[in-house]
């Protein structure tokens, strides 16, 4: 909540939408590392989905009923528009509460946050201000900075996030960390690049997840 407040009193001053948007991406993110300060022997530890169950409701009510001067809606959508909040929005926090519950503490829910939160968060902004090379996948229009950023950002993310979290299942082999990361955040690219607008949320995750489950890793 604090960061979403910073970001509206810095949008109200100027600063720009897009990327105010993404930086709340990232750091919702960002909330596995909180991970480790609960005790995955306890049933207690469901509540580590505390606050995106929080923001599900506020998406569901605001995305509803607010107007567009509501700090919600300046800060995390594109246009301005509160419906945005029960697409993109909404769908992010269904993902937390998935992995909070179910994948808990596991190595390959960090990196899909990692490659979720930073990747897929910071790829627009690269794409937007940086992309000169553009193509077209399904009728939607990308760069191949924006791409690439979003291999980038969402190898150093993960990386950042494992080595905080230090996860159930994470490689204990230089090898196998290198094998299995790079080629999670080159699958994600391929189907961030291919998704329908605010659908990546979900279809990110899922392939993430896919890839890493299938790919051998020595613990």
């Amino acid at each position: 909540m604090s960061i979403i407040k910073f970001m509206d009193f810095l949008v109200t001053k100027g600063f720009p939408q897009d990327i105010s948007r993404k930086i709340i991406h990232v750091a919702a993110g960002s909330w596995v590392i909180f991970w480790p300060l609960f005790y995955a022997g306890h049933w207690s530890y469901v509540l580590n989905i505390a606050v995106a169950v929080l923001w599900t409701l506020l998406f569901i009510v605001k995305g509803l009923t607010a107007n567009p001067e509501d700090y919600a809606v300046k800060t995390m959508t594109r246009s301005g528009n509160p419906k945005e909040l029960l697409r993109g929005p909404l769908f992010f926090t269904i993902v937390m509460e998935i992995l909070g519950i179910f994948f808990f503490m596991q190595y390959p829910a960090v990196v899909t946050m990692g490659i979720l939160g930073w990747g897929d968060g910071l790829a627009p902004v690269i794409g937007k201000h940086f992309g000169k090379r553009k193509y077209k996948l399904l009728g939607r229009e990308k760069t191949i900075e924006g791409s690439i950023g979003m291999f980038l950002f969402g190898l150093i993310g993960s990386l950042i996030l494992v080595l905080i979290v230090q996860p159930v299942g994470m490689p204990r082999t230089l090898e196998s960390l290198i094998l299995s990361i790079p080629i999670a955040c080159i699958v994600a690219t391929i189907v961030e690049a291919l998704s329908p607008a605010d659908v990546d949320n979900i279809l990110i995750p899922l392939a993430t997840m896919f890839t890493l489950y299938s790919i051998p890793i020595s613990a």
